[in-house]
This record gives structure tokens, C-alpha cells and sequence, in this order.
């Protein structure tokens, strides 16, 4: 699949689209005004309680270049709050972000790939199902201790976040989300969640418990997913993954490849 500027646009809008609903639903959890969603530079700059992975600026450059002001503006609302500032820039936004961000002492701390595929149905997958209210808090837990328990492959994720702020950008995801459990033996192993806006399906996470690794059971969340995001109607999937990791391994092996690579700089 091969992926330019329009594409990337595509995806990049939707990411911050996602990032501000959610921030929304954080919003209405705690019930007060601490958090903010900011329109930048065709992205958001979102702040959702301390410690989110929901606090950053992203989608931008696809629409312009902040202005130094704008930017000064959205890392005095980061500071006030205690937060630092975190900003993902594709490879294909406007170059100008990157030259912006080196002069106000950005600097570079991660790299995370965005993979693409067209979205097509796959074999039925038997042990997947599509998972509903009544048992929420089951998937909650396994995507969860999923989280904590990273696969060792790959290069480090920069950020890691406790149980509790977990369970909080999950739950607030939740109505934006469908939600997948998978099953070994009858036990819950694993499960994963997909975000489908502008016929982009985004893969929003996907995680197995440490003892049921190496088991086919991410394999069997990404086929049964990316079936229904052909029958919704979706001419594109997406997920973000950690480079060199078992998780980008599994998605190339069903026919992912990557689309760019976000930078990921910190203030």
C-alpha cells in the first residue's frame, strides 16, 4: 500500500479526532474543567487528567504550521496543569513542525511506525468474538494486564502508565470503540478494540496475557477485526505499533507495512 501526503492526512485526522473524543469522555468522568482540547495546525493538543496517554499534541502538519504563539500558548496550558508537553509528528506533515519544534528545544524521544493494510474479510476466527457491556470489565482486565506486562521485543515504548490510568483512557474510549475478547480453552486471553471513522478502521490497541503469548491469539484479534472493518465499509485499516516489535511482526504477517513513522518529541 503505497501511502502520500493524502493518505497520511487522512489518518492523522482521524488519530486526533479519536484523541479528542476521548478527551471529552475524560471530561465528563471527572465532571470538572481541568482537561483541554485544542484545534492546531489540522491536530489537537489534548490534556485529560495527570499521567494520560491521552496528554499530547497530535495529527499536526497537515494543515499548516503552528505559530510560535499558538504553540507558546498550548505549552503554557501543559505547564499549568504540571504536564509536559508531548508532540507526534508524521514523517509526511509539513516539515516546517519538526524545524519549529527544534528551535523552541524540542527534543527527539521516540519513534512509533503507523502500519497499513487494505481492509479485507479473513478466515472466520472461532475463539474471537465481539465483546458487549455485560462483560466490560473482563475484557478491561485483560487489556489491561496485557499493558503492564509489555512484550520484551523491539525498541522500548517511551511512556509507561500506571493500572488505574489505564482503566481511565479504556473506559473512556469505550463508547468509541468496538471491543473484541478472545478466548483460549473457554479463559479470556486476550482482547483488542477498533475505532472506525471516514472509512478508516483504527486498530486502537490490542493486548494478550503473558501466559497465553505465543499462541495465535493477537493473530486471531487482528483477522476478526479487520473482517468487520471490510464490512463496514472501511478501505483502510490502521494500527500503531512499536518498531521491531512481536506486534508489528504479527500485523506484517497479514499483510500490514508501514504506512510512516511518527516522531515523537517532548519539551
Amino acid at each position: 500500500m503505497f501511502c502520500g501526503i493524502s493518505l497520511a492526512g487522512r489518518v492523522e485526522r482521524a488519530e486526533g479526532r479519536f484523541i479528542a473524543a476521548c478527551s471529552a469522555a475524560a471530561a465528563r468522568r471527572r465532571g470538572d474543567l481541568a482537561g483541554f482540547v485544542v484545534p492546531v495546525a489540522g491536530g489537537v493538543a489534548s490534556y485529560a487528567e495527570p499521567d494520560s496517554p491521552l496528554n499530547k499534541v497530535a495529527g499536526v502538519g497537515f494543515d499548516g504550521v503552528p505559530a510560535a504563539a499558538e504553540l507558546e500558548a498550548i505549552e503554557r496550558a501543559y505547564a499549568e496543569r504540571g504536564a509536559a508537553v508531548q508532540v507526534e509528528v508524521s514523517s509526511l506533515a509539513d516539515p516546517g513542525v519538526l524545524e519549529l519544534l527544534a528551535g523552541r528545544g524540542y527534543r527527539l524521544v521516540s519513534f512509533e511506525n503507523v502500519l497499513g493494510c487494505v481492509a479485507s474479510e479473513r478466515p472466520d476466527v472461532a475463539d474471537v468474538r465481539r465483546s458487549g457491556e455485560d462483560e466490560f470489565e473482563v475484557w478491561l482486565d485483560v487489556v489491561v494486564e496485557a499493558s503492564l506486562h509489555p512484550d520484551a521485543e523491539g525498541v522500548a515504548w517511551y511512556e509507561q502508565f500506571s493500572r488505574a490510568v489505564l482503566e481511565n483512557a479504556e473506559r473512556d474510549a469505550a463508547g468509541l470503540t468496538r471491543r473484541y475478547l478472545a478466548r483460549l480453552d473457554g479463559t479470556p486471553a486476550g482482547g483488542g478494540s477498533m475505532h472506525v471513522v471516514d472509512g478508516i478502521a483504527q486498530l486502537t490497541g490490542a493486548g494478550t496475557r503473558p501466559e497465553f503469548r505465543r499462541r495465535g491469539v493477537q493473530s486471531a484479534l487482528l483477522g476478526a477485526r479487520l473482517t468487520d472493518a471490510a464490512k463496514a465499509g472501511c478501505d483502510v485499516a490502521v494500527v500503531v505499533v512499536q518498531p521491531g516489535s512481536r506486534s508489528h511482526q504479527n500485523a506484517a504477517r497479514h499483510g500490514f507495512e508501514v504506512l510512516y513513522t511518527r516522531a515523537v518529541l517532548a519539551l
